[in-house]
Formats: C-alpha cells, structure tokens, sequence
C-alpha cells in the first residue's frame, strides 16, 4: 500500500471517494455533513492499492487547529478492512503531525473503533455522544516528536 499527503485534486478526489463509499452509502452520513467547510484548510491524506492498478483504499484527514492536531475522517473500503490499513494511515497522519507544533492529538472516534484507537495508544475523554446520528467518544494522544 501506498499510503501519501494528497498533493493533487486527483489525489484529494480519491480521497474524497473513498470517505463517501465509507460514510455517505455505508453508514448512511449526509453528504454535505461529510464533505465540509474545513476541507481547504485540511491535510489530506490517501491510500493506495498498487497491486490493483493504484486503487484507492483509504483516508483521512488532519486539521491543525491553534495547539492541536485533529485527526478526521479516518476510514478503508470494506475490502481492505482487517489488513492493517488502518494503522498505517494513522502512523502517516502521526508522522505529518509531528511536523507541527501541536500539543495532543485529538479525535472523535466511532464507538465501534474506540478499540482501534486505544491500541494506537489514544485515551478516550469523554463519554458517548452521536456525530452524524452515529456514537462517538473524544480520543487524544500526546503525539510524537520527530525523533521518536
């Protein structure tokens, strides 16, 4: 897998595609709440499958918002699930963050995927709350420094 910083709007509108497959026709998320206001101001990221004629695969964003990296819209086609792509774009988006100074890492995870996270070494802070008529709990990490 090739897991890059979008650089291109080829690149963005693969990433674009893969967030709608994900939570606009799977999990029922209205468009216009899925792609947003903030996505000028996001770093993007995609995931691709080069055994399959670099197909797209993965997502997901990161915002820097004054001291914080928030990361968003983490998601993998149901065909990639269980292989590890997951984690490898969090590691990519944890990467880029550290290039920045920011204090924590932060994110609002699905409650289906709060385990995922933990085991990326995010504590949950808060309770339940529903995002897109889906439960969710806040997530945050200290992030790496460059040399970790």
């Amino acid at each position: 897998m090739d897991i890059r910083v979008v650089k291109s709007e080829k690149e963005k509108e693969d990433a674009f595609y893969v967030r709608r497959v994900v939570f606009v026709d799977e999990q029922h998320v209205p468009e216009e709440e899925e792609i947003d206001e903030f996505e000028a101001d996001a770093i993007h990221f995609v995931a691709y499958d080069e055994k399959n004629g670099k197909k797209p695969a993965g997502a997901g964003r990161l915002r820097i918002i004054d001291d914080i990296g928030k990361v968003e819209r983490i998601c993998v086609l149901k065909e990639y699930r269980t292989q590890g792509l997951g984690e490898k774009i969090m590691k990519k988006i944890e990467t880029e963050a550290a290039k920045h100074p920011i204090e924590e890492l932060k994110l609002n995870a699905q409650v289906q995927a709060e385990r995922f996270y933990r085991r990326l070494g995010y504590e949950t802070i808060s309770g339940e709350f529903f995002d897109a008529g889906i439960p969710h709990v806040a997530m945050r990490k200290a992030p790496k420094t460059p040399s970790e």
